[in-house]
């Protein structure tokens, strides 16, 4: 994470979702290819879509620099890690607020970052679920012990209450949205976002 003062993200997250795997449709392919054309900050897609394994390597051929996929939709998440990372992507693994993580954690091996879900997927706004953080301190020890390598990012009800939370279970990246995009002024809530998440670090 970059310096407490910084006012720009280190990442835009942009969520897909395709009206079956989430009841919302946002958008798809097309325009991120447009956003890519238009920032130079690396691109973090969330695929809430069914069948992506299907569609998640056109997101990496495009550019994107982290292509997140949901555990509960890839049929092959191992294969479709791999397929990522070859087609130039960071492969990310989400999973939703009810997914416990143990079940997952031999298939996190093969990724680089995982996604935890702090609100149903679908909708921004949401309230933050704060029993998702169990799940975020036994990924951090799992890192912290070597046993995984993923960076541990966390969407859904991030504010400047909810991230203090976030930052000392342990989370290493906040997607936060209302918080930024709601504010008066995006750039200096960015810069109190991420002053709290380094001064709450790990606790």
């Amino acid at each position: 994470m970059a310096g407490s003062g910084d006012t720009r993200a280190d990442w835009v997250h942009v969520d897909v979702m395709d009206a079956h795997f989430v009841p919302n449709l946002t958008l798809g392919l097309p325009v991120v290819k447009a956003l890519l054309k238009s920032t130079d900050v690396p691109i973090d897609c969330h695929l809430m879509i069914d069948d992506p394994d299907r569609w998640a390597i056109g997101y990496a051929e495009a550019g994107a620099y982290n292509v997140t996929v949901h555990a509960e939709a890839a049929a092959d998440p191992r294969r479709l890690a791999a397929d990522l990372r070859a087609a130039g992507a960071k492969a990310g693994l989400s999973i939703k607020p009810n997914t416990p993580l143990e079940p997952w954690v031999e298939v996190l091996r093969h990724y680089d970052t995982l996604l935890i879900m702090s609100v149903e997927p679908g909708f921004g706004g949401q309230k933050f679920m704060p029993e998702v953080l169990d799940k975020v301190r036994a990924a951090r020890q799992l890192v912290d012990t070597g046993h995984l390598t993923v960076l541990i990012e966390i969407d859904g009800g991030i504010n400047e209450d909810t991230i203090v939370q976030a930052a000392e279970a342990g989370v290493d990246c906040f997607v936060a949205g209302s918080a930024v995009y709601s504010a008066d002024d995006p750039a200096a809530a960015v810069a109190d976002l991420r002053a709290r998440a380094v001064a709450h670090r790990g606790g």
